[in-house]
């Protein structure tokens, strides 16, 4: 689980320094690397603006956070209940929450979630795979069209639901661990 989570913050690094370059229509591609054509919606030029870490003590976390960073400790919020969420697992309406705290930095957040009661992708993963990265998430437009999109990409949905701080928000989770060892996270209109 360290290596994952070492790879995942080496890759948000790889982000942060520049790798990614813009190109005159203002979208983002890695330097050196091509892309191909194909029926399947490009990921390139869509950010990574969050890694997501599953912990079994947020409050303790979010002081270590903060304390190593040397940042402001961010609140910590609890998720909306089912009804105002429309919190949904593997299909099925979930009274699962979460206990979250944001450290926004300039390229990226890192949100850290204890997961609170079951079932819920955020529990599952504690269960089996301890604390850890648990999703690195990506700013989305359409969301009905990208979960239909990862499917094709032969993920199968997780965990999706709404915020209410704001009209629009949604989230949803996929398994990809068997093509990239974490699980994808889109967010729209974060």
């Amino acid at each position: 689980m360290k290596t994952i989570t070492l790879l995942v913050l080496i890759l948000a690094g790889l982000f942060a320094t520049g790798y990614l370059q813009p190109d005159a229509a203002g979208n983002n591609h890695l330097k050196g690397v091509q892309t191909v054509q194909s029926d399947i919606i490009s990921f390139n030029g869509t950010k990574i603006v969050q890694i997501g870490i599953v912990v079994r003590d947020v409050e303790k976390y979010t002081k270590s956070y903060a304390d190593f960073f040397g940042v402001e400790t961010p609140k910590i919020i609890i998720s909306e209940t089912e009804d105002k969420a429309k919190t949904h697992y593997f299909g099925q309406p979930t009274k699962a929450r979460v206990k979250q705290a944001f450290f926004q930095f300039d390229n990226i957040t890192i949100e850290l979630l204890e997961p609170v009661g079951t079932p819920s992708t955020w529990k599952d993963f504690l269960d089996k795979n301890g604390e850890g990265v648990h999703h690195i998430a990506f700013e989305v437009k359409g969301m009905d069209e990208r979960i239909t999109e990862m499917q094709a990409r032969g993920t199968s949905l997780i965990q999706e639901g709404r915020w209410t701080d704001y009209s629009g928000g949604r989230y949803a989770y996929f398994d990809s661990e068997a093509q990239l060892a974490v699980i994808t996270e889109l967010l729209e209109n974060f």
